[in-house]
């Protein structure tokens, strides 16, 4: 009989958690990328990824910001500087005290505040619109309710120019009224009331809040105003204030619209009253005039872009 201990003893299989570690990790399609996550834990596949990434950004932002620099800087030129070619990437000779020439000459303080109660009014009415049709058209649910809502989206493959002609001819007379809004600030908050891509994105984001919260409320005898008032409004300020940039800041650069409807010069917003003087003021005057008349569009824009992304993207609540 042979020794047992001459024959060597098999040993025991891995248990399953063993074996399930050894074996090599397996990528799925969806988490697959141009490079390796090997070749990034590298030192080399990190200075080239964070070298790619910093002229990325820093080429964007150039392209992106230049044009705002190239106009700042080309209010600070002379006139004969302003037509020379090559252009200057610097004023040689900056002349900062444009600004308060153009301020006071072209008196833009008076139309600055035309256009601030211009796109004030239009964000009331246009909040007070657009909030009250999407939470219809979300939580109340109407019959035809789709109908009109594909009625709305439908506006929005119109180009506007097509409707500037029966605008104006129904705020020169409404219907029913025979009121004539020309020259009134009514001619721009009226046609500004109904937007068909906010009232979209409202309705977007009150789906997404749970009907559970207002079927609650309304056991506890809350009228549809109240609901909206006390559940929908508090958790959509994100999108809330996405629609309200966009409501000041469309009114803020519109020009083709209040070009028509406000003929008068003591009314007129600051974009329509810049063309009017621009043929009797200098290049640079003028360039300095137009930097002063976007900063409000701009300094909104660069504080709140977060916020525009965020209501955007965000949901309602969750669970």
């Amino acid at each position: 009989m042979s020794n047992v201990l001459d024959h060597p003893v098999p040993a025991a299989p891995a248990p399953p958690a063993v074996r399930r570690a050894r074996r090599p990790r397996r990528i799925e399609p969806s988490q697959r990328t141009l490079v390796s996550p090997h070749s990034l834990r590298s030192r080399r596949g990190r200075i080239v990824y964070w070298t790619v990434l910093t002229l990325t950004i820093l080429i964007f932002t150039l392209v992106f910001v230049f044009p705002l620099y190239w106009m700042v800087t080309g209010a600070m030129k002379s006139s004969s500087e302003l037509v020379r070619l090559p252009p200057t990437l610097f004023p040689e000779h900056p002349h900062p005290e444009v600004y308060k020439k153009a301020w006071s000459q072209m008196d833009l303080g008076r139309y600055m505040l035309n256009t601030f109660i211009y796109a004030l009014g239009a964000w009331l009415l246009q909040l007070a619109v657009d909030v009250s049709a999407a939470f219809a058209l979300s939580k109340l649910r109407p019959m035809f309710g789709k109908l009109v809502l594909g009625g709305m989206l439908l506006t929005l493959m119109i180009p506007p120019t097509v409707l500037l002609l029966p605008a104006y001819l129904t705020v020169r007379d409404i219907p029913i009224l025979h009121l004539n809004l020309l020259n009134t600030p009514w001619a721009i908050w009226l046609p500004a009331a109904a937007n068909g891509f906010n009232i979209f994105l409202l309705k977007r984001f009150f789906d997404s809040i749970p009907s559970e919260l207002l079927e609650a409320a309304a056991i506890d005898g809350a009228s549809a105003p109240r609901m909206l008032w006390s559940i929908i409004l508090p958790v959509s300020r994100p999108i809330l204030g996405v629609v309200s940039i966009f409501a000041v800041v469309n009114v803020w650069k519109d020009f083709v619209w209040p070009l028509l409807v406000i003929p008068d010069t003591n009314r007129m917003p600051v974009s329509v009253a810049i063309s009017q003087l621009s043929q009797e003021m200098p290049q640079n005057v003028l360039i300095a005039a137009l930097v002063i008349a976007s900063i409000p569009a701009v300094a909104i824009f660069f504080l709140f872009q977060r916020n525009i992304m965020a209501g955007l993207t965000a949901g309602g609540l969750k669970g």
